[in-house]
Parts: structure tokens; C-alpha cells; sequence
């Protein structure tokens, strides 16, 4: 199933199963591998560092009010925040050269 025609870049890290060579990419993916060990490079992983801080010391009754102030937090990050997490030269460079494919 190719998503009309455009390409999808996912990035994954070294994990074994990620690495296999028994997986077969469909030919509209393009994983970019991140270096071993280097989960700083995962823009998830920066994401999750950007949502602790403000949770850091404090209790919530359940889990439920968790819940809704993780997605207060969420509402309140900025479209020009998730892009300064998550743009990394070797993001872009793949997107570019996934264009010009």
C-alpha cells in the first residue's frame, strides 16, 4: 500500500529487530538509521525530555490526571517548538534526498 506518491522517511534506532535482515521495507519507505546508542538523536526521546520537565515533583491522584496534564502540556507546545525538537540535519538531508529520489 503506497501512500499516493509521496515517500515516508521513519527513522529507527539499532535495535535488533529494527535492523533485521528480514525485514523488507516497502520501496515508498525510507528508514533512516540513528547511530547505535545515541537515543539523544530520537526527536521522540527529545520530545519526552520537553514534556517531564514541567511533570518533575509532582503527584497526580491516577492516572487519568496524568493524562490530562500531559495533554495540557501537549496543547500548549508550539508548531515552532516541535520543529526546533525535531529537525536534525541528517532528518533533512534524508527528507531532500527522498525528494529527489
Amino acid at each position: 500500500m503506497q501512500l499516493g506518491s509521496d515517500y515516508a522517511i521513519l527513522q529507527v534506532d539499532q535495535a535488533p529487530a529494527h535492523t533485521s535482515s528480514a525485514i523488507r521495507w516497502q520501496e515508498f519507505i525510507i528508514p533512516v538509521f540513528q547511530p547505535a546508542s545515541a537515543p539523544e538523536l530520537n526527536p521522540i526521546e527529545r520530545l519526552w525530555q520537553l514534556l517531564k520537565k514541567p511533570l518533575k515533583n509532582q503527584l497526580f491522584s491516577s492516572l487519568q490526571a496524568l493524562r490530562e496534564r500531559i495533554q495540557e502540556i501537549f496543547d500548549q507546545l508550539t508548531f515552532e517548538q516541535v520543529i526546533s525538537i525535531s529537525s536534525y540535519n541528517f532528518i533533512l538531508e534524508a527528507l531532500f534526498y527522498a525528494a529527489s529520489y
